[in-house]
């Protein structure tokens, strides 16, 4: 992929119910692949919803499942961009999702979680108005080596309460 290809982020997976929206940037090249958020083999993110839920996550219908019964939904901050990599640092042109729109229509969501300081940042820029809470999950992604499984489980367990 190069910086001339500009992209479209995922559809959000959300539900009448959702009670907390999570917010990475962008998807991987690897989740663009697979077609589903969070889909780099060595990304924790499933690993650490299923650890603060106890639910299975052998496949798409068991995260599908984990996501609705949690009351989670999934978006990304950036609809459009172009970059060279996975890294949100390669991020250029970025046009950001209508959050506030989606948020009116999801008015269950009372919180907003984010994966990465792209998305937070992003959020804040465009959207600090919002009168909604936010918080910063720790990274799930592999890159993201300076603290543990368990820590960062600790910090999901704890922050993913509404």
């Amino acid at each position: 992929m190069n910086n001339e290809t500009s992209e479209h982020s995922f559809n959000p997976i959300t539900f009448k119910n959702s009670e907390i929206l999570i917010l990475g940037s962008f998807p991987s090249l690897e989740s663009f692949e697979k077609s589903f958020y969070y889909a780099h083999p060595r990304n924790q993110f499933w690993k650490l919803l299923s650890g603060v839920t106890a639910y299975p996550i052998n496949n798409r219908d068991q995260k599908m499942y984990l996501l609705k019964t949690a009351k989670i939904a999934l978006w990304d901050m950036v609809q459009n961009c172009k970059r060279e990599n996975s890294l949100d640092s390669s991020l250029e042109e970025i046009e950001v999702n209508d959050l506030a729109s989606f948020l009116e229509e999801y008015s269950s969501i009372r919180k907003v979680a984010f994966t990465g300081r792209l998305a937070e940042r992003l959020f804040k820029m465009h959207f600090d108005y919002l009168e909604i809470e936010t918080v910063y999950l720790p990274s799930p992604s592999a890159a993201y080596a300076k603290m543990s499984f368990e820590t960062k489980l600790e910090n999901y367990k704890r922050l993913l309460v509404v």
